[in-house]
């Protein structure tokens, strides 16, 4: 068995991003939190006025015998819109940047084939946007933006952003998942 891989991604909303990664096969586990900031153990409160320089972000555990590296990167560019710069929809601000936070060289050079094979597709409606930076440190986020999502699935929220989300997941990238 392989041993255990992290992958760090901020998409947007830590909700939506952690929903769609706890239904892929290999993950083992999916904390939703901030990186990419200054201020050591921020809050969420904090982290939404934009002041920390933190991102809302993911760090997943995955067995990469299962899932790879560049399979989590597929899915992280096709579930949130990576050519808008500081937000993701209605979420505007610093925190809700894209981005990818790499554990290792292999990890860094991979999400640059990605990202430049993506913009040489065409399939985007603009260039990607995505920071791609060295990971530093992740804060796990407060206990109840815990599996938010299954917790919460008729909250308008959820219904509204994360389900078409979860529905193309399952449209495009039906094999990857656990269902």
């Amino acid at each position: 068995m392989a041993e255990t891989e992290l992958a760090t991604f901020a998409g947007g909303c830590f909700w939506c991003t952690e929903a769609v990664f706890l239904r892929l096969r290999g993950v083992e586990s999916v904390a939703p939190g901030y990186t990419g900031g200054d201020v050591p153990n921020p809050s969420y409160e904090a982290v939404c006025t934009g002041q920390t320089g933190h991102a809302e972000a993911i760090q997943i555990a995955f067995d990469p015998e299962q899932l790879s590296y560049e399979q989590l990167l597929e899915v992280f560019f096709a579930t949130h819109d990576p050519t808008t710069l500081n937000r993701q929809g209605y979420d505007v601000g610093t925190q809700y940047r894209s981005g990818v936070y790499y554990h290792s060289d292999a990890q860094k050079e991979t999400a640059e084939r990605v990202v430049e094979a993506l913009n040489a597709s065409g399939k985007l409606p603009g260039k990607i946007v995505t920071e791609i930076m060295p990971f530093d440190v992740f804060y796990v986020a407060e206990d109840y933006h815990h599996n938010f999502y299954n917790r919460n699935t008729s909250y308008p929220y959820c219904t509204a952003i994360i389900d078409p989300k979860i529905a193309k997941l399952y449209k495009d990238y039906k094999e990857l998942t656990t269902a």
